[in-house]
C-alpha cells in the first residue's frame, strides 16, 4: 500500500472518531463564538484608544476563535492519539505496514478538516455579525489557509506531548499552559498600545503574537506582506517542530515496545 493511501486511511479514521465525539465537535464552534460575542461587548470601549486600528473591536478580535479553536485541534489529536497508545491500538499498528510518517500526517489530516470547517464558520459568524474584510473574497480564502494552517501546527504539537507522554492527562494539562501564551499575546490589545513593559515584552517573544496579527492583517488591514508573511512562518515554524518531535517520539516508543 502506498504511503498515500496510508494517510488517507488514518485521516479517514481521525475524521469519523471525531464525528463520534459530539464534545470534540461542539466545544469548538461554541466557546470560541461566546467568548467573542462577550469580549467584543466589553471590550468595546477600547476603540477609542488613540492609534487603535479598527472602528469595531469585533473585526479586532475576530481573529481570537481562529487561534482558540486551533487549540482545540491540540487537544482532539493529542487526546486521541493518547487513547491509541494506552488501548495498546499503536503496538498492535507497529506490526503491520503503516509507515510512522503515515501516521503522523494522517492524524493532523483529520485535525485540518475539521479545523478548515471550523474556520469557514468562524469567518461566516464574524460576516454575519458585520464584519467585514479589508483584503476581500481572495483574503478570506488566505485566513482559512493560515487558520488551518495554524491548527495543524498546534496539533502536530499535541501529537508529539501524546507519544512523549503516552498519557491523555498529561495532553490535557498542557491545554491551560497554551491558554496563558494565547492571553499573554496581541490578542487583545495592539503589541504599541500595552502600557505594561513587562506585558508587551512578552507579547513581542511570543509567537502567537504574530499568529494573531497574521490573520488580523487581513481582517481589518487588507494586505500587509510583513505581518502575512510572519503568520505563515511561525505557523510553518510550530508545524515543523511538532511534525519533528512527533517523529521521534514514535520511533522511541515503537523500539521500547
Amino acid at each position: 500500500m502506498s504511503a498515500l493511501a496510508q494517510v488517507g486511511y488514518v485521516a479517514r479514521r481521525s475524521i469519523v472518531r471525531t464525528a463520534r465525539q459530539p464534545a470534540n465537535i461542539i466545544f469548538p464552534f461554541v466557546f470560541p463564538t461566546a467568548l467573542l460575542a462577550v469580549t467584543s461587548a466589553g471590550l468595546s470601549p477600547a476603540t477609542k484608544l488613540p492609534g487603535f486600528p479598527s472602528k469595531s473591536f469585533l473585526a479586532f478580535f475576530l481573529a481570537f476563535p481562529f487561534i482558540q479553536g486551533a487549540l482545540f485541534a491540540t487537544m482532539n489529536a493529542g487526546t486521541d492519539l493518547a487513547r491509541d497508545i494506552q488501548s495498546g491500538f499503536l503496538n498492535r499498528l507497529a506490526l503491520t505496514p503503516l509507515r510512522g510518517g503515515a501516521l503522523i500526517v494522517g492524524q493532523l489530516g483529520g485535525i485540518a478538516v475539521l479545523a478548515f470547517v471550523q474556520n469557514c464558520y468562524y469567518l461566516t459568524v464574524g460576516l454575519i455579525a458585520g464584519v467585514r474584510l479589508e483584503s476581500g473574497i481572495v483574503g478570506g480564502i488566505v485566513l482559512i489557509i493560515l487558520a488551518t494552517g495554524v491548527a495543524i501546527a498546534f496539533g502536530a504539537l499535541g501529537a508529539f506531548f501524546a507519544l512523549r507522554t503516552g498519557s491523555g492527562e498529561a495532553v490535557q494539562g498542557v491545554f491551560p499552559l497554551f491558554f496563558v501564551f494565547l492571553f499573554l499575546s496581541s490578542s487583545s490589545l495592539p503589541r504599541n498600545l500595552i502600557e505594561h513593559e513587562w506585558f508587551r515584552t512578552i507579547a513581542t517573544y511570543n509567537p502567537v503574537s504574530y499568529l494573531f496579527e497574521g490573520l488580523r492583517s487581513l481582517i481589518i488591514f487588507g494586505w500587509q506582506g510583513k505581518e502575512l508573511g510572519l503568520g505563515f512562518l511561525f505557523a510553518g515554524a510550530i508545524a515543523l517542530i511538532g511534525v519533528t518531535g512527533s517523529s521521534t517520539a514514535l520511533r522511541n516508543r515503537l523500539a521500547r515496545t
